[in-house]
C-alpha cells in the first residue's frame, strides 16, 4: 500500500467486500477450506468456542468474552452482523480491527481468493471476512476464539473451523428457507457443528434438544444441557441471576432472556477449561459477566432528553424477549409510563407479522405510535407493508409510515415525551446507532473530497 493513505486503502478494501455483496449468501464449506488451506489453515493455530443458535449467540459471546478477558486472556470475537462498520466483525480483547490492518488482510486475501475462484466460484463477502479473521487472530496470537456461526451451521463458513467447544443457544423458527421449515430441520443444520472431539454445550429445549442429542451421541461428544438462571432481580442497566457455583451473579446486560445467554456462558466457559484451552476462575466471571456490554441488543441510550431502547427484535422469539424487556424497564425509566414510540424496520424474508404480534403483546405498547421504515437494502420490505402488518397486531396503536430512516428516526425524537424503541431489524439498529452513538473506535477513515 505504498503511497496510498490509510483512508484510500480502507476504502478501496470495503469496494473490494461490496464487490463480493452480489454474490449473495452462498452455503458451502468448499470455497472456505480452499481459501484457508492456500493461506497455510491459520485456524488450526486457534482453538475456542464455535457458538451457533437462532437467538443470543452475540450475548454469549460479550458474557464469556468479558470473563476471559478479566482473567488475563487475549481473546478474539467475531459479533455479527455489524452495526456501523465491517471492522466489528473482527475484534481482539473488545476492540475492532484497526482500518490499516483491515486494509491490509483485505489486500493478502483477495487475490488467493481469486485463485481459488477460478477452480470453485467466487467467494461471497462472509467467505472473505470468515478467511480474515482466521488469519488475523493466528497473527496476533489469539488465546481463545470465540466464533460466531453466520447461518445455521453445517455448510456456514465460520464451519471450516473447530476450536474444540460447540455451543448451541437455542433453537427457533427463523431463515427457513435455506435451513427448513420445523424446528428438528433447523436444529439438524446447528447441531452440525458439534464434531467428533468436541466438548458440546446446549440450552436448546425440546424437539430440538432431542436432535442436539442424537448428534452429540453420533459423534461421541459430552454434551451439557443447560436451563436458564434462576432470575432474582434487576433494574434498568443490569440483571441478577443465579448460577451454579457462582451463585448470585450479575449481568451487565438487560432483559430476562439473558438468564439463558448467561447459563450457556457459563457452561461454554466450564468446557474451555475441561478441554485444556482457557480456566476463567469464579471472581473472573462475575466481574466479566457484570462488565458485560453488547452494543444495539436492549442497548439503552439518551438524546435530545428522550430515553431510547435499541434493539434488533428480529424475528418473533426476539421479539417476545424485547416485548418482555420494555414491560420490565417501564418503571425504572424516567418517562416510562408515557406513551411510547416505536421505529421499527424488517427484511422482506422474515416473519413481519409474527415480529409484530410478540411485540405488540408489551403491555406498554398499548397506544403507542408505530412508524413503519424502510431500510436502503435490496431485501428491505417497503414500510407501507411494515405498517399494514402492525395495524393487524396493534389496532390500539397509532401506525404510519415513513419510508425514510433518516425522517423516521428524527420524527419519533421530535414528537412525544416517552420513551424511544427501535427494533425489528440490526440494520435499523445500526443506522439509529451511527447517527446518535459517536465511538471513536468505529470511526471509519474517511478519504478528502477531491
Amino acid at each position: 500500500m505504498a503511497g496510498v493513505t490509510v483512508a484510500e486503502a480502507y476504502e478501496r478494501a470495503l469496494r473490494e467486500l461490496a464487490d463480493r455483496g452480489r454474490f449473495g449468501i452462498r452455503l458451502g464449506l468448499g470455497r472456505t477450506r480452499a481459501l484457508l488451506r492456500e493461506l497455510g489453515h491459520p485456524e488450526r493455530m486457534l482453538r475456542g468456542a464455535l457458538v451457533g443458535g437462532t437467538n443470543g449467540k452475540g450475548s454469549v459471546l460479550a458474557l464469556a468474552g468479558a470473563a476471559l478477558r478479566d482473567a488475563g486472556f487475549r481473546v478474539g470475537e467475531t459479533p455479527k452482523p455489524h452495526l456501523v462498520t465491517y471492522r466489528e466483525r473482527l475484534q481482539i480483547d473488545g476492540r475492532p480491527i484497526d482500518p490499516a490492518t483491515f486494509a491490509r488482510l483485505v489486500e493478502e486475501v483477495v487475490p488467493i481468493a481469486d485463485r481459488v475462484a477460478r477452480r470453485l466460484g467466487p467467494l461471497t463477502e462472509f467467505e472473505l471476512l470468515t478467511a480474515m479473521l482466521f488469519r488475523w487472530f493466528a497473527e496476533e496470537g489469539v488465546e481463545v476464539a470465540l466464533v460466531e456461526v453466520g447461518l445455521g451451521g453445517r455448510l456456514d463458513a465460520t464451519h471450516a473451523w473447530d476450536g474444540g467447544v460447540a455451543a448451541i443457544t437455542n433453537v427457533a423458527l427463523d431463515h427457513m428457507d435455506r435451513l427448513g421449515g420445523t424446528i428438528p430441520a433447523i436444529a439438524r443444520e446447528k447441531a452440525a457443528i458439534i464434531g467428533r472431539g468436541d466438548l458440546a454445550v446446549t440450552g436448546a429445549t425440546g424437539d430440538a434438544l432431542a436432535v442436539i442429542r442424537r448428534r452429540a451421541r453420533r459423534v461421541g461428544a459430552p454434551l451439557a444441557e443447560v436451563g436458564p438462571a434462576r432470575v432474582l432481580g434487576w433494574n434498568r442497566d443490569w440483571l441478577d441471576v443465579a448460577l451454579p457455583r457462582l451463585g448470585r451473579t450479575r449481568l451487565g446486560l438487560r432483559g430476562r432472556h439473558q438468564a439463558a445467554n448467561a447459563a450457556v456462558a457459563d457452561s461454554v466457559l466450564d468446557a474451555l477449561a475441561v478441554a485444556g484451552i482457557a480456566a476463567v476462575p469464579d471472581d473472573a466471571r462475575r466481574r466479566g459477566y457484570a462488565a458485560a456490554r453488547w452494543p444495539g441488543r436492549l442497548e439503552l441510550l439518551e438524546r435530545g432528553g428522550r430515553e431510547i431502547l435499541l434493539d434488533g427484535a428480529h424475528n418473533p422469539a426476539g421479539a417476545a424477549a424485547l416485548a418482555s424487556a420494555i414491560d420490565d424497564l417501564r418503571p425504572f425509566l424516567r418517562d416510562g409510563r408515557e406513551p411510547w414510540t416505536v421505529v421499527v424496520a424488517a427484511m422482506a424474508d422474515k416473519d413481519v407479522a409474527g415480529i409484530a404480534e410478540a411485540l405488540a403483546a408489551a403491555g406498554a405498547l398499548r397506544g403507542a405510535r408505530i412508524i413503519a421504515t424502510r431500510l436502503d437494502l435490496p431485501r428491505a420490505l417497503p414500510s407501507d407493508a411494515l405498517a399494514a402488518a402492525w395495524r393487524a397486531s396493534l389496532p390500539t396503536g397509532r401506525v404510519e409510515s415513513i419510508p425514510e430512516v433518516d425522517r423516521a428516526l428524527a420524527a419519533a425524537l421530535r414528537d412525544g415525551i416517552g420513551p424511544v424503541a427501535v427494533a425489528g431489524s440490526l440494520y435499523l439498529v445500526g443506522e439509529a446507532r451511527r447517527r446518535w452513538v459517536d465511538d471513536p473506535l468505529l470511526r471509519d477513515p474517511e478519504v478528502p473530497p477531491a
